[in-house]
């Protein structure tokens, strides 16, 4: 599908850079150290874990009962990430760390022994978990590690490492245990999604094949006809393809020394394409930073492996000014990558970034922009993230604001719930820029709160914004293990309705007309007399239409069918009825929710419509609620930046508060 021996010499020369920096550097190849990228050298050893916010947070309030919520992101730096880390695990073990515990009494080896075929030695993390009041200090190969007082240090090792402890040599026997090689052939008939595993969770790979976990911490590959060396022990095989599959597992115990041939195949649940409906991913990383270096034959294999059709590999930097997949970008702009075909489009696209005001995807652009960022490396917020917006517009792209919001927020709550202090990514600027029609999206469906992001769409279109609702994973490929960041793209889809082929252009262009839903795995409908997402009736007072949601997914455990005044109707799933009465002008968006379940690749199931909207006597929505939240936010937007903004001028703090001016003009007009 994508050769990577015929890559273009700029994009190759980057790749290599970008191993270099990860030899040198690890996982952050050697970005500025800001919370997220301390974070990425916790992330591999806490995946299956949720108490790491609350973890680091006490261990700095410990130190400072006082701080502030802005104050606790500001001290983060003052942590040791490795004790973060011991604290976070709380005594746990896994299949990626064992652990040295040093206490008063001695010392103890703690694992889970894992399989090693013909003596090969295990490469793996030893934490060095001191319980003593003293300094420790512990040589692994000859290197010295010096433990303070109840301290912590992550060392990498493998099995046959010499550690030394206590004056003596600790055994690492515990870490290991030796198995006969057998050897798997794995077959579906088309790309698929395999986990091979066996006693703790256990991965096994091809050759060649990155050690990827995803969500529910389950190894993964793609491909089809694919070999690999596992021990003749019983193990689990379970294979699947994306959220419009299901999934098939076969319990198996291979044969010493043979090769053992599975035939599994996962099916179908729904097929969105047969109805003209196609699944995107509008964010996903190549390379950024990262425990591996992402290629685009691997890519390749995870959206065909997922039978994902349109994903946008963005380029973005991460905390400096370097651009991750510029080169990729600059070769590719305004065309479909290698692998592409009928049903499966990828483009390369840009995600813009500026911490305070938020993020947004780019996709289908000709050419690359002139900037990418802003706000970096104690650089100027300046411009407004929509002097970006109109320039990517005029390169042809789509656009929405990505990973919006991390706090919990009720419909109720107002803006100052999500416009707390410090450089946490949030959309701050989608409310300005949503007013002006500089944007056509927002992804409801992401790696942070789902839920809170639902709830500022609802307001954004309640105010009279037309916006559609869209995904954006997050997800990245040069991260092997890193959470919902590990999964592969397309564990959250937007589906758009498309006149005619998939191509770059139908699908912007159904995005752009509202013709969507998100969600995590469930199919979803919306019908308002007929008319789905994207149109608008045009009533009279006092008449009437027929609502109905439907939908596919056994994750599903509860339907709403929503009004800019809430829940109209709710019930079980798979079909909801109702009648609405013409009043206000408003609009009707269905979502779909359950709990945890293993074909969502986040906390819980989620799917959400974009708007039908019902005009009355020719009026638009505008819900006096909604564009007074609208307004308040763009009051503590204007407060954020005089205190945290960073501008050498007046003019460009200027800048900012005429944008915000313009917006509240456009929302004032719509009270009236």
């Amino acid at each position: 599908m994508c050769d990577d021996s015929a890559m273009p010499p700029a994009v190759a020369r980057a790749l290599e850079e970008y191993r270099a920096l990860l030899a040198e550097h690890g996982v952050t190849w050697g970005e500025d150290p800001i919370p997220y990228v301390r974070s990425m050298t916790a992330d591999a050893y806490l995946m299956g874990t949720a108490t790491f916010r609350d973890v680091w947070q006490g261990m700095i309030r410990a130190r400072h009962p006082q701080a502030s919520s802005g104050e606790l992101v500001e001290r983060f730096a003052e942590l040791d990430m490795d004790e973060v880390v011991r604290n976070v695990l709380a005594g746990k073990v896994s299949d990626n760390l064992a652990a040295l515990r040093l206490t008063g009494e001695g010392l103890a080896v703690e694992a889970h022994p894992l399989a090693v075929l013909d003596g090969e030695p295990l490469r793996t993390t030893l934490l060095v978990d001191s319980a003593r009041d003293e300094p420790v200090t512990v040589l692994v190969d000859g290197r010295a590690h010096e433990i303070g007082p109840r301290g912590a240090r992550l060392v990498k090792i493998t099995s046959g490492s010499e550690v030394i402890a206590d004056g003596g040599r600790v055994d690492l026997a515990p870490l290991t245990r030796p198995a006969a090689a057998a050897r798997l052939r794995l077959r579906a008939g088309f790309p698929c999604k395999w986990s091979v595993y066996g006693a703790h969770g256990q991965g096994w790979y091809p050759e060649g094949a990155p050690a990827r976990r995803d969500y529910h911490v389950l190894p993964y590959f793609h491909g089809d006809d694919v070999v690999l060396d596992v021990p003749a022990e019983p193990l689990t095989v379970r294979v699947s393809r994306g959220m419009e599959y299901g999934s098939a597992e076969l319990a198996i115990t291979p044969a010493a020394g043979g090769e053992t041939l599975v035939e599994l195949a996962p099916e179908r649940i729904y097929d969105a394409a047969a109805l003209g409906w196609y699944g995107g991913d509008m964010h996903a990383h190549l390379n950024w930073a990262g425990d591996m270096v992402g290629t685009p034959e691997l890519a390749a294999a995870m959206q065909h492996g997922e039978d994902l059709h349109v994903l946008n590999l963005v380029a973005g930097n991460v905390s400096s000014a370097r651009v991750y997949d510029s080169e990729a970008l600059a070769h590719w702009a305004g065309r479909d990558l290698p692998w592409s075909d009928a049903t499966h489009l990828a483009r390369l696209g840009v995600e813009y970034r500026n911490d305070l005001l938020g993020h947004f995807y780019a996709f289908g652009l000709s050419a690359p922009p002139s900037r990418f960022h802003t706000g970096f490396l104690g650089s100027v917020d300046w411009p407004p993230n929509s002097v970006a917006c109109e320039e990517l517009r005029g390169l042809g792209a789509l656009m929405g604001y990505s990973h919006p919001f991390h706090n919990p927020v009720s419909d109720t709550d107002g803006p100052d719930h999500l416009l707390w202090q410090g450089r946490n990514c949030s959309s701050r600027e989608i409310v300005a820029d949503a007013a002006l029609g500089l944007v056509d999206s927002l992804d409801v469906l992401n790696h942070s709160s789902i839920a809170a992001t639902a709830v500022v769409y609802r307001h954004l279109i309640g105010a009279g914004n037309r916006i559609a609702v869209t995904a954006g994973t997050d997800a990245m490929v040069s991260f092997a293990r890193r959470g919902n960041q590990s999964n592969p793209p397309g564990w959250a889809r937007v589906y758009a309705q498309v006149d005619g082929p998939l191509t770059a252009g139908s699908f912007a262009e159904a995005v752009r007309r509202g013709r969507t839903f998100g969600t995590t795995g469930p199919w979803l409908e919306l019908s308002v007399d007929g008319h789905g997402p994207g149109a608008t009736l045009d009533l009279s007072p006092g008449e009437r239409v027929t609502v109905t949601a439907r939908s596919i997914g056994p994750e599903v455990e509860r339907l709403e069918i929503r009004t800019a005044d809430g829940v109209l109707a709710e019930g079980p799933p798979a079909e909801l009825t109702c009648e609405l009465v013409a009043g206000d002008p408003t609009y009707v968006v269905a979502l779909a929710v359950g709990g945890p379940h293993e074909r969502a690749f986040t906390g819980g199931a989620y799917a959400h419509t974009s708007p039908v909207y019902l005009d009355v006597a020719g009026r638009h929505v505008a819900r006096e609620q909604d564009v007074r939240w609208c307004l308040e936010w763009l009051d503590g937007m204007e407060t954020l930046l005089r205190r945290q903004g960073t501008f050498e001028t007046a003019g460009q703090l200027g800048d900012h508060l005429e944008l915000i001016g313009r917006a509240r003009e456009v929302y004032r007009a719509r009270l009236g």
